[in-house]
């Protein structure tokens, strides 16, 4: 099975930069999204053998997640049940005989740390659920989570220690998540891989010269861990300011 999760940063900008040549060309069982920024009805994507389903935040061009799945699911759910977390459009569920899939985007803590309460109560939320999943059948959760887990997921730790994505709060609710009984998919594979990232701000060519973050993840239940078999994350595909990334799985 193929996962691709990818933060589009807008998906019909993104839609005019490439985004269907590649959704075809990657040819996934499952297509995760972060960051559509619409609504219903503003756009019409037609994918052809795929089912979609979407989240919209309550406020216009912000935030929202979507899905795009080969095989219908057994259920759908949306969000993470806590009414004051769940107006951004966050998080997608889907059920499957064997596993759940997530797809999220996680609250930025904001420059100066501005969001950071907001933020950790979405990752306690977050992880809550995931182990309440987890206590039915294995999970598979994908999306942009906004932190930077340890120093050599990003170009420039020294620099960047306690601003947003890679303060202490958030590196140690990361840690919290992964305790809880999840595999970070590239690191189960990649170990000591440095100057691998999904992210690169578009300022100071930061692209150009790889000064880029790794926030965008796949983590599965411990007890399928082994069952990954490669997790590539597609530096080379433009139309965001983030890359895609995969999980191929038996």
């Amino acid at each position: 099975m193929r996962f691709i999760s990818w933060n589009v940063n807008g998906l019909r900008a993104c839609v005019t930069k490439g985004f269907l040549d590649y959704f075809q060309k990657a040819d996934a069982d499952f297509f995760c999204l972060q960051e559509t920024k619409l609504q219903e009805g503003q756009i019409d994507l037609e994918l052809p053998g795929y089912t979609q389903y979407w989240n919209y935040a309550q406020k216009k061009g912000y935030s929202g997640t979507a899905v795009f799945a080969k095989k219908e699911p057994l259920s759908v759910a949306y969000g993470v049940g806590i009414e004051e977390l769940d107006t951004e459009g966050r998080l997608i569920t889907l059920e499957y005989p064997d596993f759940y899939l997530v797809t999220c985007y996680t609250p930025n803590a904001q420059q100066g740390l501005a969001r950071i309460d907001h933020r950790l109560k979405w990752d306690k939320a977050f992880r809550e659920y995931l182990i309440s999943l987890d206590q039915k059948k294995p999970v598979i959760a994908c999306g942009d989570l906004n932190v930077a887990h340890q120093e050599i997921d990003l170009k420039n730790p020294s620099s960047n220690r306690g601003n947003a994505g890679f303060s202490d709060e958030e590196r140690e609710s990361f840690s919290a998540l992964l305790d809880a009984g999840f595999t970070d998919s590239f690191r189960y594979l990649n170990p000591n891989a440095t100057g691998i990232y999904s992210w690169w701000s578009y300022r100071f060519n930061a692209r150009k010269n790889n000064a880029g973050w790794r926030i965008d993840y796949f983590l599965v239940s411990n007890r399928i861990a082994e069952k990954i078999l490669a997790t590539p994350i597609h530096s080379q595909v433009l139309g965001s300011d983030h890359c895609p990334v995969e999980l191929d799985m038996e």
